[in-house]
């Protein structure tokens, strides 16, 4: 499925505290005596007093911002084309700026320029602060993001070759971008000052930025946190090397491949790349965090509600599916996200297109029906299901507490000391920016899809519909992230909309879903990183600032770093032609290009419709709707069986969303690190887990991408690699072949 589908996570738990720590010793406390939020997990972790003499828009912001937002916009590029895409996070630059900040604080001149001035300045107004520190922090989210809409031009420029220039594809990666930022500013007061809306997913960064600003004394006979950082992040960056050149099979060791090395069936069985994952393993970070993020940062409650989903997905349905020959999937590869003709062969997309890129009736009746392995409409189906569960689940299990927090937050607005602290201290930004930027980049974006209409095939009424789209679910799905920490994607959504409004057209249909449900997402984006800021008591007018130049600065690395690739690597993204062992395999690009013929060029109605052969996958939506439904009977029935209700369909479903381009093996490696961090250590060593778990997240990031990138600088770029055993992909070179009989396919058995 497509790359933009998140996983619904569940509550995150905070470690309680006895004090709020104060962050300076100039803190104040305009609030009453033991007035706190009465959010408990709030009240824990964010402090309640704070320095408006803090200096924050300061040189270093600038610089380390700026900084930290370009390398992390870079890095997330580079490596969300390659074979193991690694999603580099803010909590990694939160962390590496920390020492460059205190740097600077002590290296850079303390001259004060213009002094009496009205343009008074100096370059270091003291010691680096923990405000300084939180607006860094804002820009490299924003670099941290993925910008969706690079899907978009890669599936233009390099799947279906059509021309698009360099302006266009600029004007429509920035208008994606900031978009929902419009209509984010005008859902502030519903979804950040409200004390019920607490977005519990920023109390994991507002510990952390309390743990690196809160002095902090060597242990005996242990280390800082600072000292285990730099220590992992040199263990990361030398282990690296590995697995990213020297022995490239470490990113998926697939042992029963080995042991069986002319059984099909093995094959299919153990390859973790091309198969179901039986016994494959990855000692690569990247393997594992690739598509589902860091394991360390995720609970062992939503771990274990991946673990289920996934186990019941790959080990009971997607067998019994395949040998049941179900939509007679023995014809095609077990795993796939490829596109096939009845016969197993290769569908030629490029033969059923005219020359404006509009699908040709006749040569496709010509060259007969899309299939797809049964792998992938099984995915389409969970897809569906999850859109359902999502729904039903939070109407059932939080429907009257959502209630109760979007009454609070529309009628009376209760706040909490952080907005009584945020309004007394510091200046609002006026309503009417985000309206100007709404309504500027409305504008801009009917525009540019009218004059390049020949390029971009969105008329105007759809980049309408796809604003009302995004606007209409961008407060229910606030609400529910912001309380829950759960929301749908609208991916699906968007997708069947304009793929029955407007069959035929693959570049308007992608473009439609990416307005529509990107800036959605980015809105929701926006709103919480603006809680974060409320929540440390950083200016809004800075925050503001921070959030728009982040956002322009990361979208044009992101557009720049594709270029770049696009132009010096040799057969980009084409599977068949790279050689063997080459990273650059683009698989989210693989499969968002997939969706654009299934559900633009041929359209849903010939796909699930009426007209399809998958129609029975609709489905999945009323499977969908009744699984949470039963959960909830189940509860009801056994109130005092807790874990009855630790059963989270959303998350049981959405977990597979990735799949594909994920393959077993990110999951399998995923839920054992998972498992390691969040039950083991959590469970058994809560004080290692507590000082050491999330920095050693963020080092192994960094590790991992500098390498990375070393390696692609030095080698890569040279066309310098390594060809022996090692360097095959898993060893299971039959773990695609068909199992049908009478079906051929290039090196394998025919049956």
């Amino acid at each position: 499925m497509d790359d933009d589908h998140e996983i619904n996570a569940p509550l995150i738990t905070t470690h309680r505290s006895t004090t709020n720590h104060a962050t300076t010793s100039g803190d104040i406390s305009p609030s009453p005596a033991g007035e706190n939020s009465p959010i408990e997990q709030v009240a824990l972790t964010v402090p309640v007093t704070d320095d408006p003499s803090l200096p924050t828009f300061t040189f270093r912001t600038w610089i380390l911002g700026t900084l930290a937002c370009v390398v992390l916009s870079f890095l997330n590029q580079f490596f969300g084309f390659r074979r193991e895409p690694l999603s580099v996070t803010a909590i990694s630059a939160q962390i590496a700026v920390l020492p460059l900040g205190h740097l600077m604080a002590s290296t850079v001149t303390d001259r004060v320029f213009f002094r009496g001035k009205r343009w008074e300045f100096t370059l270091n107004p003291g010691r680096f602060n923990v405000k300084e520190h939180v607006l860094i922090t804002i820009f490299a989210s924003s670099g941290a993001a993925s910008v969706y809409a690079i899907h978009f031009v890669t599936a233009v420029k390099v799947f279906y070759r059509k021309d698009m220039t360099a302006v266009v594809a600029l004007l429509v990666v920035v208008t994606t971008q900031v978009l929902g930022f419009g209509w984010a500013g005008v859902f502030r007061r519903y979804l950040v000052e409200p004390a019920a809306m607490w977005w519990p997913q920023n109390l994991v960064q507002v510990s952390l930025f309390r743990a690196l600003h809160e002095k902090e004394e060597r242990p005996k006979g242990g280390l800082t946190r600072n000292q285990f950082f730099l220590i992992a992040f040199i263990c990361s960056f030398a282990y690296y090397v590995f697995p990213g050149y020297l022995f490239p099979m470490l990113s998926s060791l697939s042992w029963v491949c080995w042991i069986f090395p002319t059984s099909v069936l093995a094959h299919q069985l153990g390859s973790g790349l091309h198969g179901l994952g039986v016994g494959a393993v990855g000692l690569d970070w990247s393997t594992i965090c690739a598509y589902l993020g860091s394991p360390l940062a995720s609970p062992w409650f939503a771990t274990a509600n991946v673990a289920a989903g996934f186990g019941i997905f790959m080990y009971v349905i997607m067998p019994i599916a395949y040998w049941l020959n179900l939509y007679n999937a023995r014809r095609f590869p077990i795993f796939s996200d490829g596109l096939f003709m009845s016969d197993g062969e290769k569908y030629n997309i490029s033969s059923i297109m005219d020359s404006k890129f509009h699908l040709d009736m006749e040569a496709y009746h010509r060259q007969g029906p899309l299939y797809l392995s049964t792998m992938f409409a099984m995915v389409y189906g969970i897809g569906f299901a999850c859109l359902s569960a999502t729904l039903v689940h939070v109407f059932l299990f939080h429907g009257s507490e959502i209630m109760q927090l979007s009454k609070s937050a529309f009628q009376d607005k209760k706040i909490d000391i952080h907005t009584k602290i945020m309004r007394k201290y510091y200046k609002h930004v006026p309503e009417w920016w985000f309206v100007c930027i709404l309504l500027f980049t409305i504008m801009a974006t009917v525009f540019i899809c009218e004059y390049y209409t020949d390029q971009l095939q969105l008329p105007w009424w759809g980049v309408i519909l796809a604003c009302v789209v995004a606007i209409l679910f961008t407060l229910p799905v606030g609400i529910l992230r912001a309380t829950t920490n759960q929301a749908p994607s609208l991916n699906i959504i968007t997708e069947f909309i304009i793929g029955y409004i407007r069959p035929g057209y693959p570049v308007g249909v992608m473009l439609f879903k990416v307005y529509g449900n990107v800036s959605m997402k980015q809105a929701v984006f926006f709103l919480q990183d603006f809680k974060l800021g409320h929540y440390m008591k950083i200016p809004p007018r800075a925050m503001f600032m921070a959030q728009v130049l982040g956002t322009l600065v990361s979208a044009l690395v992101h557009l720049v770093t594709m270029w770049w690739l696009m132009n010096t690597v040799p057969n980009f993204c084409d599977k068949e032609l790279l050689p063997q062992g080459s990273p650059w395999t683009c698989p989210g690009d693989h499969v968002f290009y997939d969706s654009s013929v299934i559900w633009g060029l041929i359209g849903p109605r010939r796909i699930f419709g009426d007209l399809g052969h998958y129609s029975a996958i609709n489905w999945f939506f009323l499977a969908g709707a009744i699984a949470p439904f039963l959960v909830w009977l189940a509860h009801k029935a056994f109130p005092e069986k807790e874990w009855i209700r630790l059963i989270t369909v959303p998350v049981l479903l959405g977990a597979l969303s990735e799949l594909p381009p994920a393959t077993a093996v990110n999951y399998s490696s995923w839920i054992l690190v998972g498992f390691a961090s969040g039950f083991v250590a959590y469970r058994y060593h809560r004080g290692w887990w507590s000082r050491h778990n999330y920095v050693l997240s963020g080092a192994l990031d960094a590790g991992l991408a500098f390498m990375g990138v070393l390696l692609y600088l030095c080698l890569g770029m040279q066309h310098i690699s390594l060809d022996w055993w090692g360097s095959d992909s898993d060893g299971c070179s039959l773990a695609s072949c068909p199992t049908a009989p009478g079906v051929k396919s290039e090196g394998c058995p025919l049956y």
